[in-house]
């Protein structure tokens, strides 16, 4: 079996078990932002980098296909871009939040569980790598926080 050929099999394994689709997957992403782009807390993180959404959102469906099915889709660097973005708990929190509604809403509950367990992973993993981006390294269960001003506490 050639590498393709496992990963076809690996996507159409958990589609099945999961129900999730190329389609549910668009619907969460444009869900979920759509949430994103009317909070207060995270609004203004995206608006002052975004200013063409829909290559954003066609990104963010290539990244979750292939973190929800593991289709390879995506080719990108995630840590880097968001390295240098002023965010911290809070934010990540907010992202959770938010997206777990989203998933709630718009999958079913065996899709929501494979959604949501991926996503805050993906979560843990930034926040942990920003901290570590700052000097600091994290003890088990410590939380990234800044001040009001932005800096690192």
């Amino acid at each position: 079996m050639t590498g393709a050929e496992r990963r076809e099999a690996i996507t159409a394994e958990i589609m099945e078990r999961t129900g999730i689709t190329e389609a549910m997957i668009e619907e969460l992403v444009h869900g979920f932002y759509a949430r994103v782009r009317r909070d207060t807390v995270l609004a203004p993180v995206f608006e002052a980098r975004i200013t063409d959404w829909e290559p954003h959102l066609k990104q963010m469906c290539a990244f979750w296909s292939s973190v929800a099915l593991m289709t390879g889709r995506y080719h990108g660097t995630p840590m880097v871009k968001h390295a240098p973005l002023p965010v911290d708990a809070g934010h990540f929190d907010r992202w959770l939040e938010l997206f777990e509604a989203a998933a709630r809403e718009l999958c079913p509950p065996k899709a929501e569980a494979h959604f949501v367990e991926r996503a805050r992973r993906i979560a843990a993993s930034l926040e942990l790598g920003i901290a570590g981006g700052q000097g600091l390294m994290l003890a088990p269960g410590e939380r990234f926080r800044r001040n009001e001003t932005g800096a690192v506490q």
